[in-house]
């Protein structure tokens, strides 16, 4: 039986709006070494099950000769599929269609996906690789790019936004990423900027290649833009399918629990003798959350920037938890302005989707100096500070170690409605470090240095015997128990089982006003 021609019609032109901007293009995309944007959706989503829409749209556009350039998907493939068959909506810009550059019918494909993930409640994920807007559009370009960033606004804190960059993203593009959630950038491939090296130079005489202007290592490390950077497109991708497996489909749902083969009453020795004798000596927090999650698996989010302070996501007895972490071997642990930025806006991510947090503090304070105080410590402390008082997630803390003066409140104290409060036998919990504090009541009696070091030792640890420990918290009822090290894991399972119907709220508003 000969094929109905209508049928071949429509076969021909589905064939054809796969090939893109054609061979050479994508020849000329793989000699960069980069995927095609139906490569990356292949690799990102479940085997055969992408569903592509809007495959037909061409641009509308006539000036500049636009009238007789038109190809099919205008720039970028839309559709929904499924990772780990959970629907996922997914957007890639093709840049070998005009460059991936955006006009309004491009825009209008992005547009129609953001409000479909909006309605049926499912992430959506955009695979960014775009010279920009399309420029022959003019305005009706930039129009299309503001309505992409309204719906990035309206869709915050229902559905789980996720940026890829693997390759340009410049000028007004670079803001929708920056209002999503997660930004994963592929090193080597891909960029972001606000102003190109070009326009740096010609008005700061600046001479900056791509790479070191908005690279994947400078967003990782430097601007705290990326949280996660990729060895390559491949693992830039499978990032994300990780990401995902920890995160509900939107607000109105609890995170995935998978079966989980790690021993809930699993206990862990090692953490009974891992803080030093001497208390100003470091020790790498990391060994404490590899040893009380899941099979020791921890995603940390941001692990270049603002080391410091370590945030991700584990689990415990198979349920997500985000994590919060001050890291004693990066700058003894202290809060300054990029820490408390970091820490806020993922303590306010995990708190729109429903997932736990946990809290490890060793905390000596806020970082001392000019530049922060300058920089404005106070402001940005703030933003944890109300961060974790607006939460009403169930909040566990564990105090390891130190937790002194405003550091102390910060992160996560009973006051700021903590639902857990727990320490170890090491903890020391007061308003400033024992030197600090002696300096401060022996004023007098230490004014004669030479006479006052046997003095100012005995002080010292007069001091922390009397306040350097987490019983007087306990007394106060700040702390919920003292635990051993060992327990950590099965007290903070515990914890959240005994959390998980949990209901809390704040008083209606329409929004707050936190300290931007």
């Amino acid at each position: 039986m000969a094929l109905d021609p209508k049928i071949k019609q429509l076969r021909e032109l589905k064939e054809k709006s796969k090939q893109g901007g054609g061979e050479a293009r994508l020849k000329a995309q793989h000699d960069k070494g980069k995927l095609t944007a139906r490569e990356r959706i292949g690799i990102l989503l479940d085997e055969g099950s992408f569903r592509e829409l809007d495959a037909f749209v061409t641009h509308r556009a006539t000036e500049f000769g636009l009238a007789d350039k038109k190809l099919l998907t205008d720039g970028v493939v839309t559709g929904y599929g499924t990772i780990d068959e959970r629907l996922v909506y997914v957007f890639a810009q093709d840049f070998t269609v005009f460059g991936g550059s955006l006009g309004r019918a491009h825009a209008d494909k992005i547009i129609k996906l953001q409000e479909l993930a909006l309605k049926n409640g499912a992430p959506i994920i955009g695979l960014n690789d775009s010279g920009g807007a399309r420029i022959q559009e003019g305005v009706v370009s930039l129009g299309g790019y503001a309505d992409i960033f309204l719906r990035n606004t309206l869709s915050s804190g229902v559905i789980p936004q996720i940026s890829c960059i693997l390759g340009p993203c410049a000028g007004g593009a670079v803001y929708s990423p920056a209002l999503t959630d997660f930004v994963v950038m592929a090193k080597d491939t891909s960029y972001m900027f606000v102003t190109g090296p070009e326009v740096v130079k010609s008005v700061t005489h600046e001479e900056v290649s791509s790479e070191e202007l908005g690279g994947a290592a400078t967003h990782a490390e430097i601007s705290g833009v990326a949280h996660f950077s990729a060895e390559s497109e491949e693992l830039a991708l499978f990032t994300v399918r990780t990401l995902l497996s920890f995160l509900p489909q939107n607000n109105m749902e609890d995170p995935p629990t998978i079966v989980c083969h790690d021993d809930p009453l699993r206990t862990e020795s090692s953490l009974d003798g891992l803080i030093p004798k001497n208390p100003n000596k470091p020790y790498d927090m990391h060994a404490v959350i590899e040893a009380v999650v899941d099979h020791g698996f921890f995603m940390e989010v941001q692990a270049h920037f603002a080391p410091n302070v370590i945030i991700g996501f584990a689990r415990l007895n198979g349920r997500t938890v985000g994590i919060v972490a001050n890291q004693p071997v990066v700058l003894a642990g202290v809060l300054d302005i990029d820490a408390s930025d970091k820490a806020a806006r993922f303590v306010r991510f995990c708190d729109c989707f429903n997932i736990p947090l946990i809290t490890l503090e060793d905390v000596p304070g806020f970082l001392p100096g000019l530049a922060q105080e300058h920089g404005g410590i106070i402001r940005h402390g703030a933003k944890l500070l109300y961060a974790y008082a607006e939460a009403t997630v169930p909040k566990i803390t564990v105090i390891i170690r130190k937790a002194y003066g405003g550091a102390y409140i910060v992160m996560s104290s009973k006051h700021l409605r903590g639902d857990m409060n727990l320490a170890w036998p090491t903890a020391e919990i007061a308003v400033m470090g024992p030197d600090g504090a002696i300096n401060v009541l022996y004023r007098r009696e230490l004014t004669d240095i030479d006479a006052s070091t046997a003095l100012k030792d005995k002080l010292v640890q007069e001091y922390r015997d009397t306040f350097a420990n987490p019983y007087v918290a306990a007394s106060w009822g700040y702390l919920d128990d003292v635990i051993e090290p060992s327990q950590t894991r099965p007290r903070l399972i515990n914890a959240l089982e005994m959390l998980q119907n949990k209901r809390d709220e704040n008083p209606p508003k329409k929004h707050g006003n936190i300290p931007l």
